[in-house]
């Protein structure tokens, strides 16, 4: 192990469950156990974080492990907000089978989507349209953004990643795969189509324009982290430049694509507009990406021999997400610039889904700061963010936490940056509620119990 990763993995340790409770994640008011003022549901997330750092080659059994033993912790000694014991637990799942049921259908449907897209041959003659020095690999990460302003997140880096597979012959930079997953983060978090978390504040009655602000500072860490992992591609493995020009496009699968990215774009307005009332109910979205799988397999076979390894990793997020939505997480501190600041550096290793949930309901954010901070912010880490987790399955030698921090660097740079040229520019200007908000008065709300605390 280099002393850079051991630095890195020493960091992480020292650093996730202090700073998940620093960050203002209080424990559950009523049930809570802490060790030394942390309380124990985030020692043991702390704990299952380390493990994929250190086992990256077993992941998937350190994440399943750690959600077994968080679960059965809560299980036998605290609660869930649904009860107590097996019934608790039970009420738990019974909340979060959609967005689990979403995540599959989206993470394994996607990955069949980018191999038809790679079999298109797109990615084989794209060569001939992109500069052939480093500016071909900033060019095609500016394409990545682009696609994730309008396409989910999680489809513009798997898109990213089969082209880059193509250009470089398979031999692609960690740096510049973290790259990929920062430029599709990035593309999403100033569009309220574009990722789940500005969906959430469009739907909260958050307006468009004000998320659209957070463009400033992803338009500057794309050009950081763009311009560093390009450099890093182009002395690692460089465009490689004709000899496709025979090559002809498969049109079909091309087609293929398309359809599936329109079933899913289409479904997902139509859902926020029309039937948000029912999705908590069902995982309208990644069944529409799999009915337009199914009615395509009479025109190209899609190939079902990626699934098996895909549902690995897929799974291995879902366990991380489950464990993310069994922590206590009720409040979190007043809203401030650094506390938007300090919100993406544990969005990278914490679901930035339940934190966007909390700041709707806390109010007092300038939302253009909020959503750059919990979008991009898990691009720091390979498994902060779905579409990392995705392109990690696509390249399994990106799972690696030393890894992706020390080739990587540039996307946490790239963070601070643009969080910094946003504040310059525009200021800081916070909302204290959102249209669809409703908080009980200060004096309805009871005061909690202490915490116990084991020292």
């Amino acid at each position: 192990m280099s002393f850079s990763r051991s630095v890195a993995l020493a960091l992480l340790a020292a650093a996730s469950a202090p700073v998940l409770a620093a960050t203002g994640l209080d424990p559950d008011p009523v049930h809570s156990i802490a060790v030394g003022g942390i309380p124990v549901d985030f020692i043991l997330f702390a704990l299952t974080l380390l493990g994929v750092a250190l086992f990256h080659n077993a992941t998937l059994y350190v994440a399943l492990t750690g959600m077994i033993a968080i679960a059965g912790y809560k299980i036998l000694f605290t609660s869930f907000k649904t009860g107590i014991g097996v019934l608790g637990f039970i009420g738990h799942l019974s909340h979060e089978w959609v967005t689990l049921a979403n995540l599959f259908c989206l993470l394994t449907g996607f990955a069949l989507l980018s191999r038809h897209f790679e079999k298109s041959h797109v990615p084989v003659v794209l060569p001939k349209y992109l500069p052939n020095d480093w500016k071909g690999g900033f060019v095609l990460l500016v394409m990545v953004f682009v696609l994730s302003s309008f396409l989910d997140n999680i489809a513009a880096a798997l898109i990213g990643g089969a082209m880059a597979h193509q250009l470089f012959k398979a031999r692609v930079h960690i740096g510049y795969l973290a790259a990929i997953v920062a430029a599709s983060n990035a593309g999403g978090s100033g569009s309220v189509v574009g990722d789940t978390t500005t969906t959430m504040l469009w739907l909260a009655g958050v307006s468009p324009l004000q998320v659209l602000d957070a463009y400033i500072a992803a338009f500057v860490a794309l050009l950081i982290t763009g311009y560093v992992a390009a450099k890093q591609q182009h002395a690692y493995s460089p465009i490689i430049k004709g000899g496709h020009e025979h090559i002809r496009i498969d049109w079909a699968r091309v087609g293929i694509v398309g359809l599936i990215l329109v079933f899913a774009i289409i479904t997902n307005v139509v859902v926020n507009l029309r039937l948000n009332h029912l999705a908590d109910h069902f995982p309208f979205i990644g069944v529409a990406v799999w009915l337009a799988i199914l009615i395509t397999v009479s025109v190209r076979r899609p190939d079902w021999e990626v699934l098996p390894e895909t549902a690995k990793g897929t799974i291995f997020l879902l366990s991380l997400v489950m464990c993310a939505s069994m922590m206590p997480v009720e409040e979190l501190p007043p809203a401030s610039m650094v506390v938007a600041l300090g919100l993406g550096f544990v969005s990278a290793v914490f679901d930035n889904i339940p934190l966007t949930a909390l700041a709707i309901k806390q109010g007092g954010y300038d939302w253009g700061f909020l959503a750059y901070a919990v979008g991009f912010g898990g691009s720091m880490i390979w498994f902060g963010s779905s579409a990392g987790v995705a392109l990690s399955n696509m390249y399994p030698e990106a799972k690696s936490v030393g890894q992706w921090l020390r080739h990587g660097w540039h996307v946490a740079l790239a963070y601070v940056v643009g969080f910094a040229v946003l504040a310059a520019t525009l200021g800081w200007h916070p909302e204290e509620k959102v249209r669809n908000t409703q908080t009980p008065p200060a004096a309805a709300i009871p005061a909690p119990p202490p915490i116990a605390t084991v020292n």
